[in-house]
């Protein structure tokens, strides 16, 4: 039998000494650092119009400053700026509201170049809402505006980006579902004028409509991908388009450099992965770019008999697709209106190195028991995903949303979180006000 020739004592601390090594370069090397929060204030509960996934953005950071939006507990459009790595919020009620009784109403905010906040808000087939701030780094804002006076009368889905020059992009859809048309719009901070680009980028040809999503690069590519819907029916949805942008958003092409003669259609659209109707395809999910300016996009569909995350990337050229597999339930998507679902639409991430694609993605489950969790891979490698969870208890039917300015920046990881109740078919539950947070995660696992 073996015998230390250390003394019993020194032997002791050496054991515990180990242990303790072993166990922070285990935490340190698998999970992220602790997970912070802080509250902003009272948001309006009764549904999902504070945690919808197509805002852009909830939050979002300009130098030193981070700024987020939300309805409060009596529908007033409230803002929110503190400075970074501060716990105190400075809150603003505007002399604005919204219908929140509509959880496609979300608020969607940028910042420009010059520190001037831009607010569009409450809008489902509506008149453009839109105001800006008084001054630089103000929460007060302005009289609503115009932007161009073109389209401006049937809005949904108003989303800014911010484009590299600190100019803004603003797109939206005008028309109605099934029969809407992409509009996009470029700010100019020189001249501090809207000029319209494309009356409609894409053209449903009064027989479908794109549900898109859209990320800025730190090359300042546009990309852009949809699906598209035959109808009001959220069945009908199918295939997953791609085009981007190296100029702004005035020319686009495909992902072989062919450009694109626009308006873009469903004949002439490049497709990154083709997914039939009555598949439970999911509209407005996420994508982004890693540094060399390859696009991902994420989303959820039925394969194989249960309901899966995906995605769908570009690689060496060529379209490749990632199924998660984490997941053990199914469910099929059908019908109209904000639909109440086991899962949030997911966001992604990406961060890639020399010989890694560390892919992120941010979601809400039921199976975990409808935490905020945040699941990786590295993308090069055949290995299971792997799950931590963000958050202890349930929130609800909220979807991801996080600071992506932030992130270009230093990677770190802010997300906009309440805890909402979504009742299917744009339904309003009687709930009292929970707190408007923003979660702190400033070390991704790896």
């Amino acid at each position: 039998m073996f015998k230390s020739s250390l003394p019993k004592k020194k032997n002791s601390l050496l054991l515990i000494f180990i242990w303790i090594l072993g166990t922070f370069l285990f935490f340190t090397g698998c999970i992220s650092s602790k997970v912070e929060e802080t509250v902003v204030g009272s948001g309006w509960a009764n549904n999902s119009v504070n945690t919808v996934i197509f805002r852009q953005n909830a939050v979002t950071t300009y130098q030193d400053y981070q700024f987020t939006a939300y309805y409060d507990e009596k529908s007033n459009l409230s803002l929110g700026k503190r400075k970074l790595n501060s716990n105190q919020w400075e809150i603003h009620k505007t002399q604005y509201k919204g219908n929140t009784k509509d959880a496609h109403n979300a608020i969607s905010i940028a910042v420009d170049g010059d520190g001037f906040l831009h607010v569009s808000w409450d809008h489902h087939d509506t008149q453009l809402r839109y105001a800006v701030s008084s001054n630089p780094l103000a929460l007060k804002l302005g009289e609503e505006k115009i932007m161009t006076g073109k389209e401006e009368d049937k809005v949904s889905y108003p989303q800014f980006y911010n484009l590299p020059d600190g100019n803004l992009l603003f797109l939206y859809r005008s028309g109605q579902s099934g029969r809407g048309s992409l509009v996009a719009n470029r700010f100019n901070t020189k001249n501090l004028k809207w000029k319209q680009l494309h009356q409609n980028l894409i053209d449903g040809e009064n027989k479908r409509n794109a549900y898109w999503q859209a990320y800025v690069d730190k090359h300042g590519t546009i990309h852009l991908s949809w699906v598209w819907r035959e109808s009001w029916d959220v069945a009908t949805n199918h295939d997953i388009a791609y085009a981007r942008s190296m100029d702004d958003g005035l020319t686009w092409e495909k992902s072989t450099g062919e450009k694109y003669l626009l308006p873009i259609t469903a004949e002439t659209a490049e497709y990154s992965w083709k997914v039939p109707e009555n598949s439970s395809l999911i509209n407005q999910t996420s994508m982004t770019a890693d540094d060399e300016g390859n696009p991902y996009i994420a989303t959820y569909w039925n394969e194989r008999g249960t309901t899966q995350f995906q995605i769908v990337y570009l690689q060496n050229g060529e379209w490749k697709k990632e199924n998660t597999a984490f997941r053990k339930s199914s469910f099929n998507l059908g019908g109209g209106g904000t639909k109440s679902i086991p899962i949030s639409r997911p966001e992604i991430l990406v961060s890639s190195g020399k010989n890694s694609i560390l892919a992120y993605l941010l979601f809400r489950d039921e199976e975990r028991g409808n935490k905020i969790s945040l699941a990786h891979k590295n993308l090069l490698k055949a290995t299971t995903w792997e799950i931590m969870d963000l958050t202890e208890n349930s929130v609800g039917q909220w979807e991801p949303n996080y600071d992506k300015e932030l992130f270009k920046q230093n990677n770190q990881l802010h997300i906009f979180v309440q805890k909402v109740t979504q009742i299917d078919g744009e339904g309003v539950a009687e709930k009292t006000s929970t707190p408007v947070k923003i979660l702190e995660l400033n070390r991704l696992p790896n």
